[in-house]
Order: structure tokens, then C-alpha cells, then sequence
């Protein structure tokens, strides 16, 4: 059996395969319809996390009152919680600025796909860093919620 070993491409390398794709002058419009799509795709993900943001917030304007105001545990870890999300949210703001692909350019064909390469990956990274950050503050978010309905079964 014949095992494929995988290794991820350098940007020149994979410009130059997204432009040996479809050859002659067709070559660059194909790269580029390529990469229109991965910037749908991390722009549709920065939406996602927009929208749990706007989730947890909106949630704690009506139980958050009730949930703070039960013990010291639940008060501190949903305030480290919100901490978090709102965290995510203003960097998320900084997402939300449009800069097109058309505006990306290079000397060559290959440079101009290698600068749109670039900021997707960059933009990739971005994603991670702000996916991690709203995971650290919805789950100290649902320990609060969590917390609060064992400690509120438990004084009954």
C-alpha cells in the first residue's frame, strides 16, 4: 500500500500551483476565483463568531443580573467570561474591515496571488487566536451558568 506523505506548501509553491492549474491566460482569473473563495469562507467564520458573541451578550443582559447576584463564583467567573467575549467581539471589529483581493497586487501574476496568499493566511491566524479567546470566554461563561444552577438545586 502506498502512503502519501503531506507537507504543507509554501506560498510561492502553492501560487504556482493555483496558476498551473488552468493554463495560458486563463491562469490568473482561476487562482484568483480560487482565493475569492477562502476569504468567503474565513469571512463567513469571523460572521459565526460575530454572532456567539452577540449571543453571550445578549443572554447575560437578561439572566446575568440573577446569575451574578447568586454567589462569588458565579459573579466572578461570567465577569471573566464577558471579559473574554467583548474581547473577541472588538477584535472582531477589526475583521470586519473590507479590503478586496482586487486591491492586492504584485509585479506578476505569481507575486499578485503570493500578497493574496499572505493575508488570507494571516487573516487564517487571526481567526485562531479570536476562535480561542471566545472559547476561553464562553466556557468560563457556561462554568457560571453551570455553577449557578448547582449551587441554586443545592439551597433548596
Amino acid at each position: 500500500m502506498e502512503r502519501l506523505i503531506s507537507r504543507q506548501l509554501s506560498t510561492e509553491e502553492e501560487a504556482r500551483l493555483l496558476l498551473s492549474q488552468k493554463p495560458g491566460n486563463d491562469s490568473f482569473s482561476y487562482a484568483l476565483g480560487i482565493v475569492q473563495g477562502q476569504f468567503a469562507v474565513i469571512q463567513s467564520r469571523f460572521q459565526f463568531l460575530i454572532t456567539l458573541s452577540a449571543l453571550a451578550l445578549t443572554i447575560t443582559g437578561f439572566s446575568g443580573p440573577k446569575i451574578a447576584a447568586s454567589n462569588d463564583f458565579s459573579r466572578y467567573t461570567m465577569a471573566i467570561g464577558l471579559v473574554f467575549v467583548l474581547l473577541t467581539t472588538l477584535l472582531l471589529l477589526g475583521s470586519l474591515q473590507l479590503k478586496w483581493v482586487t486591491q492586492i497586487s504584485g509585479e506578476t501574476p505569481q507575486k499578485s496571488i503570493e500578497a493574496m496568499l499572505r493575508s488570507r493566511d494571516h487573516k487564517t491566524q487571526l481567526f485562531g487566536i479570536k476562535l480561542i479567546l471566545l472559547a476561553i470566554g464562553l466556557s468560563f461563561y457556561v462554568v457560571s451558568v453551570v455553577y449557578y444552577f448547582l449551587s441554586a438545586n443545592s439551597s433548596n
